[in-house]
């Protein structure tokens, strides 16, 4: 693997330590010793020659073991702590500045003898049942790969110990790491893929159940698609474009393979995704079908229970009309007053009993026709 520098065509060859700038050439001092730096560590023919633990010893041990290359892992770092790398790499001021202020999409971007690379990992959260989203920035160059971490996914630990423990593939030079952290990320989503195929199928029962907060639900997991898919579906694209490089650049066959399994993943994922966008949108219209028959339903009763009332109400209503007239007669036959009419009319007692009579009848008839009654 000695010669894997040269035949790359965008590695600057190593086989004397670099130059160091000359005096006149303000340099940023490098914050060592800070949280942000997770780990750096300086790899030759695939095996760790050195852990330093600030950012000027990392620089100063890269330079003193030749065809070495050095892998610096960062979280969040600082403005001082950018500046200090893209002096010592010569990183493109337009890649540092997408580092420090991250919020990118996934992206692959060249910049002379350096690659920029931007992944959004992803976590399915348990308790949450929601899926949490972090960011992951990487530079590779021709000794040295720079990982940028916003957010807590993706946890490189693994990575860097699944490569130490191959050093013929850790050999192989930061692409090498490059691949095997893009392989950690579309890794990661599996488990995403599986809790939200399992929240999908808990959305379905909810919904023929008739829980009435399972909108809600559908609605942020439909959100949360939104972001996976934005996290997955540029990645088909980036991993085909460097699979499109692999004569140019002289990928090892074995990077190539590796690349391919990858590319592979990351479709299925993406396609997985498509899958339920649609899914939960389809399951959105479902949902508004059965709501709007459930209240169909609830107005269909509630209008017959205010049928039956209003023939309730008809028929007392009748009833109270018909003995409303002997009531109004009897009270206008009571009120005894000495010059009232008929009064002392022998027949007026009859005739008020029988005119009662026919103005019920009559009135019963009347609401008998109309089905009042």
């Amino acid at each position: 693997m000695s010669d894997r520098r040269t035949r790359a065509a965008w590695r600057r060859p190593m086989a004397t330590p670099p130059v160091s700038p000359p005096p006149n050439v303000e340099r940023p001092e490098p914050t060592g010793g800070r949280p942000s730096v997770v780990r750096a560590s300086v790899y030759q023919e695939g095996r760790e020659v050195s852990s330093p633990t600030t950012l000027a010893e990392t620089y100063r041990r890269l330079r003193e073991h030749p065809g070495s290359m050095a892998w610096i892992g960062l979280h969040r770092p600082t403005e001082e702590e950018l500046r200090s790398l893209a002096a010592e790499f010569d990183l493109h001021e337009l890649a540092v500045e997408d580092a420090r202020e991250a919020h990118q999409r996934p992206k692959l971007e060249r910049y002379g003898d350096t690659l920029f690379v931007v992944l959004r990992a992803a976590r399915y959260l348990d308790a949450q049942e929601e899926v949490d989203f972090g960011e992951l920035h990487v530079f590779v160059g021709p000794d040295f790969l720079i990982t940028v971490r916003h957010g807590a996914a993706p946890d490189l630990t693994a990575v860097r110990r699944r490569m130490e423990r191959d050093p013929e593939l850790l050999a192989l030079g930061p692409e090498a790491v490059l691949y095997a952290i893009l392989d950690a990320v579309v890794d990661g989503y599996a488990p995403v893929v599986a809790g939200v195929q399992n929240d999908i199928d808990e959305i379905e029962t909810e919904v023929f159940g008739g829980d009435p907060a399972v909108s809600r639900r559908i609605y942020e997991l439909a959100r949360e698609m939104v972001e996976f898919q934005r996290a997955t579906r540029p990645l088909v694209a980036m991993l085909h474009g460097l699979m499109a490089g692999f004569a140019k650049y002289g990928t090892d066959e074995e990077l190539q393979r590796y690349l391919r399994d990858v590319a592979d993943h990351v479709t299925h994922t993406s396609e997985r995704v498509d899958g339920f966008r649609q899914a939960l949108a389809d399951i959105l219209t479902v949902n508004a079908t059965l709501v709007t028959q459930q209240q169909n339903a609830e107005m269909r009763a509630l209008a017959e229970a205010g049928f039956e009332q209003n023939e309730e109400i008809k028929k007392i209503s009748s009833w109270a009309a018909i003995l409303f007239a002997p009531t109004l007669v009897g009270t206008i036959y009571g009120m005894n007053f000495d010059n009232m009419p008929e009064l002392k009319w022998a027949a007026g007692y009859p005739f008020a009993v029988l005119l009662m009579a026919v103005v019920c009848v009559s009135l019963y008839v009347i609401f008998k026709k109309r089905d009042w009654l």
